[in-house]
């Protein structure tokens, strides 16, 4: 059992102020946590914050879309809407009823890589939170009514996010140019067909498989005590059988030797978007970290490079954004920019480049080190303001990586990027060969939207 030193949450804005007047960066406090398995392999973690009569709880499982395979895709996603439709002991929709009853909230969602569940309650809720995410891993109600009724569900949000959303499609299509390898290829939300062709057997077979708790990570934290919190964990989560691990998955990514590029035509957006990828590594690794510094600098916030550079000075974009994510495997970084009207796809696409190509040849400056650290610092402590965060932190961080501490460690981690790292990874990362390019043109509508467009309904 690992131990670690706990001192409460923080005050964002004081350790903020704190900031500009040190020279010496401020240290976030560390997180005090027990890291336990029970004998049928669900890990455990437990931290204690007084600072309120409140606990989060959160069940984090080792399975995202990215265990899918071709054909039968969205599983993932719609387990996430499967698991409130009631279990053994516990009716259809009543999950809600009895969190939001007594004082709490409540939600679960789906990633690439992940799919949590969780609950902020009163401190004297324990044993609710724990009945309710043991009973659904133990005894989830799959049948063919659930099915139908959370499949159309899931349906229809794709409708809505997807397919009659402006640029919907566009964030779609841009990881499905990107990637070869199918895990991340493909989207979360799934596509239509394969959910019409889900069966209710391969819908149990995937729950039997990753919804077990030798593939989940229980994480609690708040005002409780470890010792008697175990014990009930154990009464509740105890006696749940373990299965066999889950399959491994592929993360490779066959190499790439070209750019990519596709134009596609929306007939709901309203100005031009182009969206541009790289590859780059896995993260919790030296490189994406400083991918991760590369991205603050040239595309967060209104003092970044291509914000100054695009929609100040040369007018050529309303907005413009560039993010690193972090995935368990390859990962991307991404520039967003849409377009002001009659200015060209192609002259934006360049003045994007010309700044990527500024920090290839002569890297970062060191105030521009110093803010992309701040406001990293700022969004740790962000993600630690409350317990029920800091419990899906520190589940995430378990099943992504393998390490829990993580959340003790990461400023630290990013803190060690300098700028000759910058600089050599964008050097090594943003070329050609590792560049996907995806223009959204707007379209003329067709058919009964094109004339009720005209007609002003």
């Amino acid at each position: 059992m690992k131990r670690y030193r706990w001192s409460g949450l923080l005050l964002g804005g004081l350790l903020i102020a704190t900031q500009l007047v040190r020279a010496e960066q401020p240290k976030l406090p560390r997180v005090d946590f027990t890291d336990q398995k029970l004998s049928n392999g669900l890990r455990v973690i437990i931290a204690v914050d007084r600072t309120a009569p409140v606990f989060g709880v959160a069940v984090t499982y080792n399975v995202g879309s990215r265990n899918e395979r071709p054909g039968r895709t969205g599983f993932a996603h719609l387990f996430e809407h499967m698991m409130f439709q009631g279990s053994e002991n516990v009716g259809k929709g009543e999950h809600f009823i009895l969190v939001f009853n007594n004082g709490g909230d409540m939600n679960g969602t789906t990633s690439k890589d992940r799919t949590n569940y969780f609950e902020a309650l009163p401190e004297n809720q324990l044993d609710l939170a724990l009945f309710l995410e043991s009973d659904r891993m133990r005894s989830l109600a799959v049948n063919q009514s659930n099915l139908d009724n959370q499949r159309n569900a899931v349906q229809e949000e794709r409708r809505l996010g997807v397919d009659n959303r402006p640029y919907g499609h566009a964030y779609l299509e841009i990881e499905n140019l990107t990637y070869d390898n199918f895990a991340y290829k493909h989207s979360v939300i799934g596509e239509m067909a394969d959910l019409n062709a889900a069966s209710v057997d391969d819908v149990k077979d995937f729950f039997r498989i990753y919804y077990a708790p030798n593939n989940a990570v229980l994480t609690l934290v708040g005002d409780l005590d470890p010792a008697a919190t175990l014990e009930q964990v154990q009464k509740y989560f105890g006696n749940i059988p373990s299965q066999p691990a889950a399959p491994p998955v592929d993360m490779t990514e066959p190499p790439h030797y070209g750019q990519r590029n596709e134009t596609i035509m929306d007939p709901l957006a309203r100005t031009p978007l182009v969206l541009m990828a790289y590859h780059i590594p896995a993260g919790n690794t030296p490189d994406n970290y400083a991918m991760q510094v590369l991205a603050n600098v040239l595309g967060q916030g209104e003092s970044s490079r291509l914000y100054q550079h695009l929609v100040k000075e040369k007018q050529f974009a309303t907005q413009v954004f560039m993010q690193a994510d972090a995935r368990r495997g390859p990962s991307l970084v991404y520039i967003r920019a849409f377009l002001r009207p009659s200015v060209k796809t192609e002259d934006c696409a360049k003045a994007i480049q010309d700044d990527i190509a500024a920090v290839r040849n002569d890297g970062i400056t060191a105030a521009e080190l110093d803010k992309a650290r701040i406001q990293f610092l700022r969004q740790q402590i962000q993600a630690r303001q409350s317990d029920l965060r800091t419990a899906l932190q520190l589940g995430q961080y378990t099943v992504y990586f393998d390490d829990p501490n993580l959340i003790n460690t990461i400023v630290d981690k990013f803190d060690a990027v300098t700028a000759d790292q910058v600089k050599e990874a964008a050097l090594k990362y943003l070329v050609p060969e590792q560049l996907t390019v995806l223009t959204d043109l707007p379209a003329a509508p067709k058919g009964k939207a094109a004339q009720a467009q005209k007609e002003g309904k």
